[in-house]
């Protein structure tokens, strides 16, 4: 990737992570303490079953040791600003979403440097060594999610008519960047995207179904309502596909890293596309 695109790509992320942070508030924290069960059991899914998940399906599955790291980085990315948007839509507990999506943006910031260094070492052992510098991936975390939201919660709190002005556009907008970064890889590896499909493709759709499976389910045994439930299940099946192919490219400098997510963006939305008929359909 040349400079330009990675300034291009940076500006992107920038523009997702303001966007998360035009609908957060102070408040949004402070439900740690009003709602303990589902953000625990939400944080659970999310950063300690799920990456569990991503790893028994590359062991089965066989996944070759680039795409493994790719799918790991996924598995280690936090919700995103598109799972608030489609916990809405389906009906579920919104706020519940945004703050699960808010902790995890928080604290993922000190995980996804521990999975990243475990997967490039683990499944790139046989092939080559990669050095991570832990300090430089938390500054370029820091830059490209943490200070952004917090500009975007700033504007959310001087000027919150603006921010609920720019808070439909700006998540619309988030999705379009997602899918230009998916068109563009999708033609920069046209030559190889059917074997990318056929070699990550069912391990995509499967960490997909599984981990919004296992949220739903897990939140329902805890006895969470189901507004809940369907809150903890989008924000462990629908993964920052942007912050990953970030991470992938402008971080780890790999393309091949970032084909998981690409290939996981385009199927979490087909997904989303049925929860969200469904869920509609049973409400009408």
């Amino acid at each position: 990737m040349d400079d330009s695109a990675k300034i291009y790509l940076g500006i992107a992320l920038m523009i997702v992570m303001i966007g998360m942070g035009l609908s957060l508030t102070t408040q949004d924290f402070k439900r740690i303490v009003l709602y303990p069960k589902a953000i625990i059991l939400g944080m659970i899914n999310q950063l300690v079953f799920l990456p569990l998940v991503a790893y028994v399906l590359i062991s089965f599955l066989e996944i070759r040791p680039a795409l493994a790291i790719g799918l790991m980085i996924l598995a280690a990315c936090p919700g995103g600003p598109t799972s608030n948007l489609i916990t809405h839509l389906c009906k579920g507990d919104t706020a519940l979403s945004v703050s699960l999506t808010a902790i995890s943006s928080v604290l993922t910031l000190f995980t996804i440097p521990l999975i990243l260094e475990w997967s490039v070492q683990y499944y790139s052992a046989q092939d080559t060594v990669i050095e991570i510098n832990r300090l430089d991936i938390f500054k370029d975390l820091l830059l490209l999610s943490i200070i952004p939201i917090g500009v975007g919660m700033l504007i959310k709190h001087y000027k919150p008519s603006f921010a609920d002005k720019m808070d439909k556009p700006v998540k619309i907008a988030s999705a379009l960047i997602l899918l230009v970064l998916i068109v563009g890889l999708t033609v920069k590896e046209r030559a190889n995207i059917i074997p990318y499909f056929s070699e990550v493709g069912t391990s995509a759709l499967a960490l997909n179904l599984i981990s919004l499976l296992l949220g739903f389910t897990t939140a329902r045994l805890m006895g969470l309502n189901k507004q809940q439930s369907i809150s903890i299940s989008i924000e462990s099946g629908i993964q920052n596909g942007t912050l990953a192919i970030g991470i992938a490219i402008g971080i780890l400098h790999n393309s091949d890293y970032a084909i998981p997510a690409a290939v996981y963006s385009l199927t979490m939305f087909l997904t989303a596309f049925v929860l969200i008929g469904l869920t509609n359909w049973k409400k009408s």
